[in-house]
């Protein structure tokens, strides 16, 4: 082997950015930081320059472009085409089925139950999966709900909002490969989804059954925007959706949860975040899940 076969080369992702195949200078990074806080809320670190500069450029492909200054000027100029293609490049949509299992089991265990007994009555539920990407997690709330309902019949339904516009058309068809199913309980795929047994193939996709998918409702939302629900919740998924957000947005998104929810109203938050230091409206009740006591 030679010495010079030995030394590492320097690769794509090492070259400075302004010397890359599309150039992006600090100057169109901070552009883009500026953008990106100011239509979605999300804040973009140094950490995340390598992520934004893959992602970016399948844009800059996809129009036929040279460089990101070219790309922002654009961006700037044609909102209404392209701003919608941009936040959806930027978000990070890293989801599966029954993800941080402790929450579905304090669902199952506690929450439903709950409100079984409390809402008699109306029969009533409304949950909200802020951030549900391409849709697991609120089907897995939804086959969590089913499950608990049983045979009774309720008004309940799952409200899943996202700012990306693909990710949610991808959770409105429901259609899943088995890879992505990965280790859910067989019998939970068998009643939930068409052809869901042990024959099925590996590479064939699976689709939720339409008695699932009528138990949610798939809308584009931007957190920080206007919300137009009408009614309260009776429980919030947001999970791994603050870190991205600055610690006032995240006071405002929590007191604006905390006024949504309906007395003792459970939200349920990501394994790295933490209410800690930011709401007082809300009490811990076991990891990551918290009660709305004011």
């Amino acid at each position: 082997m030679s010495t010079m076969s030995a030394i590492k080369q320097p690769g794509k992702s090492e070259r400075p950015f302004a010397e890359r195949e599309f150039p992006m200078t600090d100057k169109d990074f901070d552009r883009i930081k500026l953008l990106a806080k100011q239509r979605s809320g999300i804040e973009l670190g140094e950490h995340k320059k390598e992520m934004i500069y893959s992602r970016i450029v399948r844009r800059i492909r996809a129009l036929g472009m040279t460089d990101f200054s070219r790309y922002l000027q654009y961006l700037e100029e044609n909102p209404n085409a392209e701003l919608t293609n941009f936040i959806n490049a930027i978000t990070t949509n890293l989801t599966s089925f029954f993800r941080e299992s402790h929450h579905f089991d304090f669902l199952r265990q506690t929450v439903f139950p709950e409100l079984l007994q409390k809402k008699k009555g109306s029969h009533r539920i409304r949950i909200w999966s802020a951030g549900c990407s391409t849709g697991e997690e609120p089907y897995s709330i939804a086959m969590t709900l089913q499950d608990c309902l049983g045979r009774e019949r309720w008004d309940a339904r799952v409200l899943a909002t996202d700012l990306d516009t693909n990710v949610l058309a991808h959770g409105r068809a429901g259609v899943y490969s088995k890879e992505r199913i990965g280790n859910m309980d067989p019998q939970l795929v068998k009643k939930y989804f068409i052809g869901g047994s042990a024959q099925t193939a590996e590479n064939e996709a699976l689709e939720i059954r339409d008695t699932l998918k009528s138990l949610i409702k798939f809308n584009h939302l931007n957190l920080l925007g206007e919300w137009p629900m009408k009614g309260k919740f009776d429980v919030i998924f947001c999970r791994n959706v603050v870190i991205y957000f600055s610690k006032d947005t995240q006071r405002e998104l929590f007191d604006r949860y905390a006024s949504i929810l309906e007395p003792n109203g459970y939200l349920f938050i990501g394994h790295s975040e933490s209410l800690h230091g930011v709401s007082q409206r809300f009490e811990s009740v076991g990891r990551t899940i918290y009660r709305k006591v004011k």
